[in-house]
């Protein structure tokens, strides 16, 4: 319980005194307190004031004395502040060995929030026609910090990855592939996707600018990919799958897993969508228009003021949400599963089993990969639409959160990051667009990253072999791109820059990272492996206080980030977490002081630290390393 105990105890002890009042029903809270406001504060006398007829502080005064007492562990002593708080004061040598003790378990930070429920998280859901670039690595990271955190919270997650094999980019690079002579094997030392994407999409689609007559072609392709017996459909397949297996190789290289894929050409043929525009149907969500400009067309009515949205043209075919609609019902278990399994052919790096759909015989066991919510990870410009999807499945399932669009803005590069990457922009930002062949793969990104750190490694460790110097390198350019996808709002579009992301100093992952080293080599040169069998009442430094006390908010931390689904909150809290080390290395010694007893309290703490860092940073998909 950690920190948490010390709020429960005030919380509860606050109730008693209320009842004794016979006060009832005030939505009171108890929050850590902000620094010279001790350790933890109430709002409870503002909620009084009306009740009781008195002034904030006056009440503050009135339950300060009998909060006094109260039968306190915890508490030290409690004050009112004349702003009309209580704030409350730890008994920090019972709070020490509470923190310290637990921070020791594996269990430390885990929070009973899903109760055990399941619910899936839908992420990447990238056109296999091109390699990822740096702003699909934002959603990818989103949404693997996401599972990672509800998993920490009690949930039984699943990871799915909708592979959106129909559309119109597949279409445009099969189109090149047929049409256009394009081989199908790249060139010598390029990978697959980044082959599709730089050479074929992007000089494909350059055709369609000066051809017109090539638009009907692109039609036809189009219709013949939803046939899943014709000859283009089974071509379409055997491209889709070569990218789609270099794109998991970027993902997987990045930490980040799946339990299941699920194909759209597959959706379209299941039958899901004529099952699901019954229902629509049925419970009037639907309209058929019979005059205007979408007359003989089902549309959805729009609200305040938008268009309405229509989901069947007058020619009887379905738009493009009609493809999302049917998934989405899936997702949340409405409708009868009409897929079989397959074990994918590749094993993930985390050995876990990625599951496959498919319509054809499985003589594997039937899956289960729906959920009573979902959350669905997909960038801000699709909003409306997912709206519309959002509002269909509530009213499905009669649960307003039932399905949610956990949405974010897009990433660009700044000037001397794109100019490095080889994208002219004048100076300015890049905006990256896949059919411009604006865009940076992510594995470009990566590989720079680490050879940057190589560089660096070597010049601090020269006494590393080149196994240890690759690893480091590997682990701090993952952590690097993994951090600058999340430490922003999902709100805020991100500016990503190569040589700022490095930096020892500031809000970065290498910051972070190098704190925990930091630790390692404390721990290393003491000779001794930390105990929590010390003397906690010698841990009496702000320096000291101030680390375990942040320390144990690791627990509300998790707990913040689940219920508001924000990853922001995580990478926040290793930043502060370092930081409070980083005063407490430059306050006190921890080694050589001639007094044993005090260095196994502080290396207890250090080490509280290292642990405490790893289980964080490993909510982001971040490494922490012992050397860098």
């Amino acid at each position: 319980m950690s920190f948490k105990s010390l709020l429960d105890e005030i919380e509860n002890n606050i109730h008693k005194i209320l009842d004794e009042m016979s006060i009832s029903g005030i939505l009171f809270s108890v929050e850590p307190s902000k620094p010279g406001f001790g350790d933890a504060s109430s709002n409870v006398s503002f909620l009084l004031a009306k009740q009781l007829k008195k002034n904030p502080k006056e009440i503050a005064n009135m339950l300060a004395s009998k909060f006094e007492t109260s039968q306190n562990i915890l508490v030290l002593r409690v004050e009112s502040h004349h702003s009309g708080y209580l704030n409350f004061f730890a008994n920090w040598e019972k709070l020490n060995q509470l923190i310290l003790s637990e921070s020791d378990l594996d269990e430390f930070g885990s929070v009973d929030l899903g109760k055990n429920s399941s619910i899936v998280v839908e992420h990447t859901s990238v056109n296999p026609n091109k390699a990822l670039h740096i702003g699909h690595i934002r959603n990818i990271i989103i949404g693997d910090t996401i599972a990672r955190i509800l998993k920490k919270s009690n949930y039984k997650v699943n990871v799915l990855n909708y592979v959106d094999d129909s559309g119109l980019q597949v279409a445009d690079i099969i189109v090149g592939f047929t049409y256009f002579g394009f081989e199908q094997e790249p060139p010598a030392g390029k990978k697959f996707d980044h082959y599709c994407g730089d050479d074929v999409y992007v000089k494909t689609t350059e055709k369609y600018e000066h051809d017109s007559s090539l638009e009907e072609i692109r039609k036809n392709v189009l219709k013949e990919l939803e046939d899943g017996d014709s000859q283009t459909a089974k071509f379409a397949d055997k491209i889709t799958r070569r990218v789609l297996e270099n794109q998991l190789e970027t993902c997987w290289n990045l930490g980040v897993y799946y339990d299941c894929l699920n194909f759209e050409s597959q959706i379209i043929r299941s039958g899901l969508w004529s099952k699901i525009f019954e229902k629509l149907k049925e419970m009037s969500l639907i309209e058929f228009e019979s005059e205007g400009k979408n007359a003989n067309c089902w549309v959805i009515r729009g609200e305040n003021n938008e268009e309405d949205k229509v989901i069947v043209r007058s020619n009887g075919t379905a738009t493009y949400i009609a493809k999302d609609i049917p998934y989405a019902a899936w997702k949340l278990g409405l409708l009868e599963d009409p897929f079989n399994y397959q074990k994918y052919e590749k094993i993930q790096p985390d050995n876990r089993i990625l599951w496959q759909t498919t319509l054809a015989d499985s003589n594997e066991q039937r899956q289960h990969f729906t959920a009573d919510k979902v959350i669905t990870v997909i960038d801000s410009r699709q909003a409306r639409l997912q709206k519309i999807i959002t509002t269909l499945m509530s009213k499905f399932k009669s649960a307003p959160d039932a399905y949610v669009h956990l949405g974010y803005e897009s990433v660009t590069l700044s000037a001397d990051t794109a100019q490095t990457l080889g994208l002219e922009t004048d100076g300015k930002q890049a905006q990256m667009s896949g059919r411009k062949g604006l865009y940076v793969n992510a594995d470009s990104v990566y590989d720079i990253l680490k050879n940057k750190t190589i560089e660096e490694t070597k010049k601090r460790h020269s006494e590393m072999n080149d196994s240890e110097i690759q690893k480091i390198a590997h682990i701090v350019s993952v952590g690097t791109l993994r951090y600058e996808m999340i430490k922003q709002d999902l709100d805020k579009i991100i500016t990503f820059d190569l040589v700022k992301s490095l930096s020892l100093e500031g809000d970065t992952a290498s910051y972070i990272q190098y704190t925990h080293a930091r630790a390692s080599r404390i721990i290393e040169k003491s000779g001794r492996s930390p105990s929590i069998d010390v003397d906690f009442s010698l841990l009496t430094d702000d320096s000291e206080l101030g680390l375990v006390r942040t320390i144990g908010l690791f627990e509300l931390v998790v707990l913040n980030a689940a219920q508001n689904l924000s990853p922001k909150v995580i990478a926040r809290y290793c930043h502060d977490l370092a930081v409070s080390f980083n005063s407490f290395y430059e306050h006190v010694k921890v080694i050589d002081l001639g007094d044993q007893k005090l260095e196994n309290s502080r290396l207890c703490l250090v080490n509280s630290f290292k642990m405490t860092l790893e289980k964080s940073l490993g909510l982001l998909g971040i490494e922490a390393p012992d050397k860098m």
